[in-house]
């Protein structure tokens, strides 16, 4: 075992080896890779342990500089599980080349070993031979969230509180609704970066002018189109989304040509090259029994006209996956063939036990961002209604990376010591 102090921060590196198929297919074993950060002080005391449920799908834990933000709160109390989800970083990554080498329906049966329900069988692993099997809590952000109601819906006797911030999935999983109610927070999001910047109206649209009657490659060759720079309104959901956009387009052109600058920076935030599976199993996180997802975010966008390419002002769009990207985007080639696979797909596993989460008595305090754009808060609030012993926080000071902000993890710790969860604060 590995161990160092960075900081702050003491670390122990642990690697188990897990199945790929948990549901005993025989499929082989992946590694599973966690940090465990512990106060340097405290680094052999008896301390409970929490284990971050990142967000995503696809996303790897965090790499912390210094006991900062909510780990720097959580620290003073726990040892804090830093695991890579399954395909990331650490963990066995799902890389193009790996998909590259398999069938379209081989590929789509190796990505479905890597969503909600194999994830918390891997923490679970963790859990029991790592950590000694005593239950632990959970913060998941955003995706994470959904991961808690798996977890408690397949393990809640590891648990001893769960936190979420913009997070708490519909139990009644269907991308199509997901998508009917976000689009429109989409469209609140673009009329207020324009409100902020109305002279980036005609800029934004000089922009997809020239993408539509040119040929303009990025640094990758690919070749840039409308809909591609639609997608960076992806950002619009975080707090300083606006402005890191604004910025993008106000260095978009050098003379009359697109500068390398901004093609440079759009490369990096549409390529995917750091975490394909956020691309890959978008849509897929939805799937639960009977029922294709069917491509619902390329579906719903064809009823609205308002995001045509040469619709004007231009508006971006939103945490959306469309079938052309796996076609146009270099990096998610390679996993085309299993991701329409994945879409026609009529039966996938179950994710949540809705008798067994209405029964639930592990304290669950939520934030919900009532404008979140990529978490519905209607969803978000039925399910408070419908899962047992949850408490949510409904704010709109906050967008969908408020935990950044050191009150809302403290607010969420405060929620569940009042019903006498958690653990003690010294």
């Amino acid at each position: 075992m590995t161990s160092y102090t960075i900081p702050g921060m003491y670390v122990r590196e642990h690697t188990v080896e897990v199945p790929l198929d948990w549901s005993g297919a025989g499929s082989g074993t992946i590694t599973v890779f966690a940090r465990e950060l512990v106060d340097p002080m405290r680094k052999d005391d008896d301390l409970p342990c929490l284990l971050f449920l990142q967000g995503g799908p696809g996303g790897k834990g965090p790499r912390p500089v210094e006991p900062s933000g909510w780990i720097g709160q959580a620290l003073k109390t726990y040892r804090v599980i830093l695991m890579d989800q399954r395909g990331t970083g650490r963990s066995t990554p799902v890389s193009g080349r790996r998909m590259a080498s398999l069938s379209a329906e081989e590929g789509a049966d190796y990505l479905a070993c890597f969503r909600a329900d194999s994830i918390v069988a891997d923490a679970e692993h963790l859990r029991t031979t790592v950590f000694g099997g005593r239950r632990w809590s959970t913060l998941g952000q955003s995706y994470g969230g959904f991961l808690t109601l798996t977890y408690l819906s397949k393990a809640p006797e590891g648990l001893t509180a769960c936190y979420v911030t913009g997070g708490l999935a519909s139990i009644d999983p269907s991308a199509a609704e997901v998508y009917r109610r976000t689009y429109p927070r989409v469209v609140a999001k673009n009329r207020e970066f324009y409100r902020r910047y109305p002279h980036n109206v005609e800029r934004v649209g000089r922009i997809a002018d020239r993408l539509a009657t040119s040929d303009v490659r990025l640094p990758d060759g690919d070749r840039l189109t409308v809909r591609r720079f639609q997608s960076l309104g992806i950002d619009f959901g975080m707090k300083p989304g606006y402005e890191r956009i604004h910025w993008l387009i106000d260095e978009a052109f050098d003379g009359d040509e697109l500068s390398d600058t901004f093609l440079g920076q759009v490369l990096g935030l549409s390529s995917y090259s750091g975490g394909p599976l956020f691309a890959a199993l978008q849509e897929s996180i939805y799937g639960s029994g009977d029922g294709a997802t069917g491509w619902a975010a390329e579906v719903e966008r064809a009823l609205r006209p308002e995001f045509a390419e040469d619709a004007r002002p231009l508006l971006f769009t939103g945490e959306m996956m469309y079938p052309w990207m796996f076609a146009e985007i270099r990096g998610l080639r390679p996993f085309q063939g299993a991701v329409e696979v994945l879409a026609r797909r009529p039966r996938w596993s179950e994710l949540y036990d809705l008798e067994r989460l209405a029964a639930n008595d592990v304290p669950v305090a939520a934030a919900v961002y009532y404008d979140d754009m990529y978490v519905d808060s209607g969803l978000q609030l039925d399910t408070a209604n419908r899962v047992g012993n949850v408490q949510a926080w409904v704010t709109n000071e906050y967008e969908h990376d408020g935990l950044g902000a050191e009150r809302v993890f403290a607010r969420l710790t405060e929620l569940v010591r009042s019903v006498g969860g958690g653990v003690p604060v010294d």
